[in-house]
């Protein structure tokens, strides 16, 4: 949990609050853009590569969640967007969906391979920023219910590694047992 905290306040402490780096790049905000929708994909089809059925329904419900809180939370609060778009500013829908699927991967698979996860959900909530759409509190909104939506349905990835048999044919007992290493 504490590097999880570190990683987070990193990205939601240096990417977004970096006034002048890249003010209002319409790239920055395409970027963003896409990882709303790359990030769940991508996420979801290393679960189905993988094999991992339970990952797969451990994500999905993580992500139904994510995205039912944070468009319930829309619908109710209301609060007006920087730019003065509309009223959908609160929480990042963007952020909680990116930093949800970065959150399932760091559980489900370990830190390491969630690192360019991380990085691509805090440059997508600096991208919300820069396109004058959220400030830091609907990021930060967006990333706890991303990240806790994530903690509530993900598990530790356990690769099934041994396997007992019984066969038993014409009176013959056959017990096996293999390890993969």
């Amino acid at each position: 949990m504490r590097k999880l905290l570190t990683t987070l306040i990193f990205y939601l402490g240096f990417l977004p609050f970096s006034p002048g780096v890249l003010a209002q790049d319409p790239t920055v905000e395409t970027i963003g853009d896409v990882g709303i929708y790359a990030m769940p994909v991508v996420t979801l089809a290393t679960t189905l590569i993988l094999e991992d059925s339970k990952g797969t329904w451990q994500f999905t419900k993580g992500l139904i969640l994510t995205e039912a809180v944070t468009f319930g939370l829309k619908a109710t609060i209301n609060k007006t967007r920087p730019d003065l778009s509309n009223q959908n500013a609160f929480p990042s829908a963007h952020t909680s969906t990116t930093f949800h699927s970065a959150s399932f991967i760091h559980r489900r698979y370990g830190f390491k391979y969630s690192i360019p996860a991380y990085a691509l959900a805090g440059f997508t909530a600096f991208s919300r920023i820069d396109a004058n759409k959220h400030d830091e509190f609907d990021i930060l909104a967006g990333a706890i219910i991303g990240i806790g939506s994530s903690w509530l349905f993900t598990s530790e990835y356990q690769k099934q590694s041994m396997k007992l048999t019984f066969t038993n044919s014409q009176g013959t007992y056959l017990f096996g047992f293999s390890y993969t290493f």
